[in-house]
């Protein structure tokens, strides 16, 4: 098998119909990502496949997009049907607040569904209100909050950790607090401070994370911050990150549509495989495909 034949997996996209998100269908609001009128619209499976065409993507992963509150297992329903008719995506990380003391509950439903591998809850929190999501930046330390995350582990769910570089001593705490836990951390750890102090800082909550055995990272959302795909943002986040975490703890992710807002499909993935050129046959097959394929399970 030559390098450019190696088969990938996209471990982080979303699938959506505009009447179910409040967050895009809503007043338009300042974003993460800017401005996203080009995503205020159904992004259905079909045109998702379209737009891998030409990339050797053989399976995906779908990650929850926010429904409205109460609505985490119908969004996760509508994501098994789709798969039910499709065949595509091939697993999905779905959401639920571990605060809720009926999460329980919720949670047992979600793991009956066939393609449940994963519960995400964006904990993440940062000084810039556009920036924001969770209420504060501890969530994930108090006692209720814990107490539904360790159902988890009971029903073979992995977490989708999403915090910013300051949140990341907390993430690497609760890694260690629950061992039999499996965690993938979002984004490559969301590097917005490009300074030579916020990549420092950066570096030092990435090595506390990876000192945990049970996180692995995925490498996705590399533009979020500069709103473009860019070769040199992308590389030097990918190569420091593999040298942190090890390539079989590493695994792709397109977040498409949001990367949309900035480039094709194509672009991105041609601009991640010369990235990751620098690495052996082995290391390249572990962040494209087998990471993904055995986490997921797929």
């Amino acid at each position: 098998m030559s390098l450019k034949d190696i088969p990938t997996i996209d471990a982080h996209h979303h699938i959506w119909r505009l009447k179910d998100l409040t967050w895009l269908s809503g007043p338009q609001v300042p974003r993460i990502f800017g401005p996203y009128e080009a995503i205020r619209r159904d992004y259905s499976i079909e045109e998702f496949r379209a737009d891998l065409d030409g990339c050797n993507v053989v399976k995906s992963v779908y990650v929850q997009t926010n429904w409205p509150a109460g609505q985490s297992y119908n969004e996760a329903k509508w994501v098994q049907s789709v798969i039910d008719a499709t065949g595509w995506p091939h697993a999905n990380v779905a959401h639920a607040d571990l605060a809720d003391p009926d999460c329980g509950e919720l949670i047992a439903r979600l793991a009956k569904l066939p393609a449940s591998r994963g519960i995400r809850q964006q904990l993440h929190w940062h000084e810039n209100p556009q920036y924001r999501f969770a209420p504060r930046p501890d969530v994930m330390n108090d006692a209720a909050w814990r107490r539904g995350f360790a159902l988890l582990a009971q029903y073979d769910l992995l977490f989708e950790l999403q915090v910013f570089t300051d949140q990341m001593q907390n993430g690497a705490a609760l890694a260690r607090a629950f061992p039999d836990t499996t965690f993938v951390l979002e984004h490559a750890g969301m590097l917005e401070d490009m300074s030579k102090d916020g990549w420092k800082r950066w570096r030092a909550g990435m090595s506390a994370l990876a000192e945990q055995p049970n996180v692995n990272v995925k490498l996705s959302g590399l533009g979020t911050f500069v709103h473009a795909c860019r070769a040199d943002v992308m590389a030097t986040i990918i190569r420091e990150t593999v040298a942190i975490f090890g390539a079989d703890r590493c695994l792709y992710g397109s977040n498409f549509p949001i990367e949309k807002l900035w480039t094709d499909y194509a672009g991105l993935y041609k601009t991640f495989r010369d990235a990751i050129a620098y690495l052996d046959e082995k290391q390249q097959c572990a962040i494209l495909h087998d990471t993904a394929a055995r986490l997921y399970r797929i």
